[in-house]
C-alpha cells in the first residue's frame, strides 16, 4: 500500500518505505530459513547457515538503498513534488506506533540468540522506523511551507544509512563466530 499511495503522492521516501517493507519481509524469510530446522543440525551446519543468513541480510540494505539512490536522483532531476495522502499518512503513522516494538523484540531476540542475522534483521525494522519519520517530517515541510526537495534529501540519508549498516551486516559474518 505504502508504494501505492507514494505513487500517488509522488513521494521518493513514501514508495522507499514500502520498498523497505517488501525488504524487511525478505529479511524476514531469510531469518525463518535461518532457523528452520536449526535444532537438527551441528554447530557447523548452524554456523554455516547463520554466516549465509548475514550476507542475505546484508545484501537486503544494498538493494534498498541501490533503489532509494535511484529514486532520489530522478525525484530532484524531474522535481517530481511529493503530496500529502491520507493512506499514506495511516501507514506512516501506524508505523512509528507499531516499528519501535517489533524492533525492539527482534534485537532482543537476536541479542539472547547471539544471531547477528537477527539482529542485522532488526535494524532492517529501525530503518522501517527512521524511514517513518523522516518520511512525515519531508511531507509535512513541503505542506506547511512548499519545501519538497526536504522529502528526496531526507530519503537520500536513509539510503546512505542503509548502504553503512548493509557494509557492517555483510562485514560482520567474516568475524562471525556464531
Amino acid at each position: 500500500m505504502s508504494i501505492l499511495f507514494g505513487n500517488i503522492a509522488k513521494s521518493v521516501a513514501l514508495v522507499s518505505f514500502g520498498l523497505d517493507s517488501f525488504a524487511e519481509s525478505l529479511s524476514g524469510f531469510v531469518i525463518l530459513w535461518r532457523f528452520y530446522g536449526s535444532h537438527n543440525m551441528s554447530a557447523e551446519e548452524n554456523e554455516k547457515k547463520e554466516k549465509q543468513a548475514i550476507t542475505l541480510v546484508g545484501w537486503t540494505f544494498f538493494i534498498f538503498g541501490a533503489y532509494v539512490l535511484v529514486d532520489v536522483i530522478k525525484k530532484l532531476v524531474f522535481k517530481e513534488i511529493p503530496q500529502p495522502t491520507a493512506g499514506g499518512l495511516t501507514i506512516l503513522i501506524l508505523s512509528l506506533l507499531i516499528m519501535p516494538i517489533l524492533y525492539y523484540q527482534k534485537y532482543k531476540t537476536g541479542k539472547l540468540l547471539q544471531s547477528k542475522s537477527l539482529i542485522g534483521d532488526s535494524k532492517e525494522t529501525l530503518a522501517c522506523i527512521f524511514l517513518s519519520a523522516i518520511i512525515l517530517i519531508g511531507l509535512g515541510t513541503n505542506y506547511l511551507w512548499g519545501i519538497w526537495q526536504l522529502d528526496p534529501f531526507l530519503a537520500l540519508l536513509v539510503s546512505l544509512f542503509l548502504f553503512r549498516e548493509g557494509y557492517h551486516i555483510v562485514r560482520e559474518k567474516d568475524a562471525c563466530s556464531c
